[in-house]
């Protein structure tokens, strides 16, 4: 169906090329099953460079780096589709977020040969979080300890998404500390095959997706520093609110992904001698998800409408992404749950792929900013702190 009255035909099209695009890939639970090893992985870098020959890796990006040289509205459908139809490229939106930070505040050389690096498939990691520093960023202590001609790290990283397949991982380390510790911040780029950094990939019930990084003595050049140095803390905070709209975009296709798995189902089985989906108590609850559905929908599009206008005040974006972060990802994980309890023993099965919707739909709600701490910017934003 038409996305929205708001996107031009050229975006319209473009969202249509994405989903041609999964469709012949991994329009089946066999091929993605053969790119993921029956599901283990989250990323394939098979399917992964297949999706960089198309161009689509940046659609974001600028003209000259080799992208097309779309926004916000773009990248928001190009992560929908993706996620609507199961593409195994989680390393996709991990590559984005870098870029976004590099496109802010890289150097020319930086931006030359990064971006362009990106848009031909090379995957980037962002590396943020500790054991000690979850939400609270000021927490974080991995040290990168300035010597001559560069840096040398040491410490240790935690829930690194796509860090195991990265070539690269931007990491957010402690260069200074002071009486306020949100200074004293920075970003390295750390190629992932540097001596000294050993990845450890931890087990989780979405199967590879997340890491632990041991940083030993990795030293990196002076060139390494991306931004200011003691300024990560403000360049992380400025790249929130597209972060923000691409967690929503993956939401609404997996939200929509399940929605439309589930009414497959419900109008084919049989049960006391009717369809299921005929009974009122399973009619009802499909037509409260169709509404959930369409609420968050249109909550996110009308947000990435705003946000690739500018239009608003700059807390009004912080406010609307943040609320459609919450309402999508809740809205994802609330009808993957619904699903799995209306499909029965069906929805537990691996043989269907509703227990994998429910898996997936559960980190979104923590990664990108835990949407607890989404509530908290949205009451800031009126005047609530």
């Amino acid at each position: 169906m038409a996305k929205s009255w708001r996107f031009t035909s050229e975006q319209e099209d473009f969202a249509e090329a994405v989903r041609a695009f999964c469709r012949r890939e991994v329009g089946t639970k066999e091929q993605r099953d053969a790119y993921t090893q029956n599901g283990l992985e989250s990323h394939s870098p098979e399917l992964y460079r297949k999706l960089a020959a198309t161009g689509y890796l940046g659609v974001s990006l600028p003209e000259e780096f080799g992208g097309s040289g779309g926004g916000l509205i773009e990248q928001f459908l190009f992560f929908e589709e993706l996620w609507y139809g199961m593409a195994p490229v989680h390393g996709a939106g991990t590559s984005h977020t870098c870029a976004g930070i590099f496109k802010r505040f890289g150097t020319d050389a930086q931006r030359k040969r990064v971006l362009s690096a990106i848009t031909e498939g090379t995957l980037y990691s962002i590396s943020i979080s500790e054991p000690g520093a979850g939400s609270d960023l000021s927490g974080i202590a991995c040290k990168a300890e300035p010597v001559d001609g560069g840096y040398v790290l040491n410490g240790q990283k935690t829930w690194c998404s796509d860090a195991h397949f990265a070539d690269v991982i931007l990491v957010t380390v402690r260069t200074e500390r002071g009486d306020n510790p949100r200074t004293g911040l920075s970003m390295l780029e750390v190629p992932a095959n540097t001596p000294g950094v050993e990845v450890r990939p931890i087990s989780t019930m979405g199967g590879k997706e997340v890491n632990d990084i041991f940083f030993t003595d990795v030293f990196v050049g002076e060139d390494a520093l991306v931004g200011e140095r003691g300024g990560a803390w403000n360049q992380l905070m400025a790249g929130l609110n597209g972060e923000r709209l691409v967690c929503a975009a993956q939401g609404i296709g997996m939200a929509q992904r399940t929605f439309d798995d589930l009414l497959a189902y419900v109008t084919v089985r049989a049960q006391f001698g009717q369809k299921i989906g005929t009974f009122q108590a399973v009619r009802h609850r499909i037509a409260t998800m169709a509404l959930e559905l369409e609420a968050a929908r249109s909550l996110a599009y009308d947000t990435v409408y705003r946000a690739h206008h500018n239009l608003g005040e700059p807390q009004d974006l912080v406010r609307l992404t943040s609320m459609a972060k919450v309402k999508v990802t809740e809205t994802a994980k609330a009808l993957a749950l619904e699903g799995v309890q209306l499909m029965g023993g069906y929805g537990y099965a691996t043989e269907y792929e509703m227990e994998r919707h429910l898996r997936d739909a559960i980190s979104p709600t923590i990664y990108a900013g835990t949407n607890e701490i989404q509530r908290e910017i949205i009451a800031s934003t009126y005047g609530l702190r």
